[in-house]
């Protein structure tokens, strides 16, 4: 289970990585974002500056999830794989973090656009983490 458990791990720390680098590309490149219902360019109302402050946004949200990303996969194919106990809490406290923040949405914002990608990334890392629980009492 201890295999299953990291590549799991390694697999969604990769997507983390993918998907935030695909976020990225629609942040600096994309001609057309959408931003809930409306267009990125209905939204900023022909205004090039609100248009790029929008777009800074999503590119700075989408390097973060790629340095979460990163570290996360880094910790999966490194420490956790070779059996190391801390790195079953960080990847734990990551995740949590990550999905308290994303979550905190619904009830502040009153939406729950993205809410699903953080409970998908959750329970995906809460599976895996559970398959190797034993490495707790070692």
């Amino acid at each position: 289970m201890r295999t299953v458990s990291w590549v799991l791990l390694a697999l969604l720390g990769a997507a983390t990585l993918v998907i935030s680098l695909l976020s990225a590309n629609v942040a600096y490149r994309a001609p057309e974002d959408q931003i809930g219902p409306v267009t990125l360019e209905e939204l900023a109302g022909g205004r090039a500056d609100v248009a790029t402050a929008l777009r800074a946004r999503r590119g700075t949200a989408a390097a973060y999830a790629a340095g979460y990303g990163v570290l996360f996969l880094a910790i999966a194919i490194g420490p956790y794989r070779r059996g190391e106990r801390w790195s079953w809490w960080a990847l734990v406290a990551g995740t949590l973090v990550l999905a308290a923040v994303s979550l905190i949405r619904v009830p502040v914002l009153g939406t729950q656009l993205g809410a699903g990608a953080a409970l998908t990334q959750l329970g995906i890392a809460i599976v895996a983490l559970l398959l190797d629980v034993r490495r707790l009492r070692a």
